[in-house]
């Protein structure tokens, strides 16, 4: 590119040393013209669908557990939708469960001089209310003495219990049941403990010596849990910061059966609302709870399945490019940034590239993966079905980190030369996002896959180069208020940079797909993984 040094304010040349400054300044050369970038970019301004994409997911489906129908529904729709596309379209067994789980509506009321209506949720798979449920409330029994008293009382009664939801249910299995015993065995030794402990320090106290400590008992939320449910309580229920996290039963999932299903609610509700009704209850005035809690059950083993669009490679079609994110979502809200902030761009970028009349070089796969939330179910599958194919992959890039915008990519000495042609695309899209090539420094190999889909190609050495994000336009998201909690909802994600994302990915992963060869491996990772810790 020519540097122009002539303008038409000034009556001659430039002095000297201004000529001297422009011509220091290192301009990037456009690439060569490719109009299918160009049109990528142009209908990416124009006619930007990428929060269509996301009020389905959210609004038409809403929170898409693996064995749910709204999963199974919204699988069904993104394959037809890349059918509709003119895409290839796979739906790819993962796995069954045991029973599927379908949420519907909550409600909750405090009966009484105070009353309210509760701020609360239940974890998935455990139990709904049996249509309106009403009682007194109990604060739970702490020794076995405790517990025959209030035997009687017990039934039709919801009990407060102890701790801090964490947004797991109380584990209800039986070798749940044989360690809560094992605690309320050594809390009846602790006590006698104590009792001779203050039994010496009556002794000591009389000839001035120090008291020793007592000793200090187990303490274990709903620690008398199956004799509580054994004496007819409508359910349990635990303090939680709001907002409101709750998770699904992880210990007990596989083992669920159909006729042997929880029975009693785990109710989850507003701290500040739970303190006020715990002090009530110590009270002892009179009050009651009432709830109506839809948790539903289908029949196994309900199938799950990754959704996997493909846009075929004419010169390479058994190399391939990656783009990807997890179609599966917590159901307290509707998983409008984990992860339909990913979803929606993937989709979007796919619509984008076939709308342009792509041709790739290399075969792109667009993976909607499932069951990334109960353990990456869908990525470990495929990448231990297909780990043949891992020296084939140039890259995957995986969108699971929120709605904020791209504003780089991490990449190697080796990579950069090949990637600037791209990041000259990107930065076409947007004036207001620019877009920077930072360098890569080169991390150990994973042994285990971890924390999202990216994680089982890590540990088989597949490079999973994937934007980095940010916030430029001061909107103050906050990943931690909406992870798993039940303001992760459609009005959380961010139009503007999901827009800029979904053309950004559609640049970097059609340019990747075009390359004269893979993207080279070279510094990506440290070492390699030892033969048997590969998938």
């Amino acid at each position: 590119m020519v540097t122009q040094i002539y303008h038409p304010m000034h009556k001659g040349n430039l002095p000297i040393l201004a000529l001297l400054l422009i011509l220091s300044v290192r301009t990037e050369a456009q690439p060569n013209p490719d109009p299918v970038l160009e049109r990528i970019i142009e209908t990416g301004r124009t006619d930007n669908r990428t929060m269509d994409h996301l009020d389905v997911l959210c609004n038409r489906f809403g929170g898409r557990l693996i064995g749910s129908d709204a999963y199974e529904n919204a699988a069904l729709w993104a394959a037809h939708t890349f059918a509709s596309w003119g895409m290839d379209v796979v739906m790819d067994d993962v796995g069954t469960l045991p029973v599927g789980f379908n949420r519907g509506p909550w409600f909750g009321t405090l009966l009484g001089e105070e009353g309210m209506h509760l701020h609360f949720a239940t974890p998935s798979y455990t139990s709904g209310t049996k249509g309106v449920q009403r009682g007194p409330v109990l604060l739970e029994p702490r020794t076995r003495e405790e517990m025959n008293q209030m035997k009687g009382a017990l039934k039709g009664a919801w009990v407060l219990i102890g701790g801090e939801n964490t947004g797991f249910p109380v584990d209800i299995s039986t070798e749940a049941d044989r360690y809560r015993d094992s605690l309320i065995d050594d809390n009846v030794r602790i006590r006698a403990a104590n009792a001779d402990i203050r039994k010496q320090n009556r002794e000591r106290e009389a000839r001035g010596k120090e008291s020793l400590e007592l000793l200090k008992e187990n303490e274990e939320p709903a620690l008398f849990y199956r004799d509580m449910v054994e004496a007819g309580i409508l359910g349990i229920i635990q303090s939680a910061p709001v907002p409101i996290r709750v998770l699904y039963d992880r210990k007990n999932l596989h083992r669920l059966r159909f006729d042997s299903l929880p029975s009693v609610p785990d109710i989850k509700l507003d701290e500040h609302q739970f303190a006020v009704i715990k002090r009530m209850a110590e009270e002892r005035r009179y009050f009651q709870l009432e709830f109506d809690i839809r948790n539903h059950f289908k029949m196994g083993p309900v199938p799950y399945h990754n959704v996997i669009g493909i846009i075929p490679g004419f010169e390479f079609p058994d190399e391939y490019v990656i783009m990807s994110a997890h179609l599966d979502a917590y159901d307290v809200a509707t998983g409008g940034v984990d992860d339909g902030s990913g979803v929606s761009p993937v989709m979007e970028a796919a619509r984008l590239i076939q709308e342009a009349g792509g041709r790739p070089r290399r075969t792109i796969l667009v993976i909607l993966w499932a069951g990334e939330e109960f353990g990456l179910y869908g990525s470990r599958s495929w990448v231990a079905r297909h780990a043949d194919s891992m020296d084939r992959i140039s890259n995957l890039v995986n969108r699971d980190g929120g709605p904020t915008v791209p504003v780089a990519l991490k990449v190697t000495s080796a990579q950069r030369p090949l990637l600037e042609d791209i990041a000259w695309w990107i930065n076409r899209i947007d004036p207001a996002y620019p877009f920077a090539l930072q360098e890569l420094e080169a991390r150990p190999r994973p042994l285990v896959p971890m924390y999202t889909d990216a994680g089982p190609f890590q540990v088989a050495g597949v490079p999973t180069q994937g934007f980095e994000c940010a916030d430029p336009q001061g909107t103050h998201f906050d990943y931690r208020e909406i992870w798993h909690t039940e303001r992760d909802l459609y009005n959380k994600s961010i139009p503007e940079y999901q827009n800029q994302a979904a053309v950004a990915t559609a640049v970097l992963v059609y340019g990747l797909a075009n390359l004269d060869g893979l993207l080279p491996r070279e510094g990506v990772y440290l070492s390699p993984v030892p033969e048997d810790n590969r998938p």
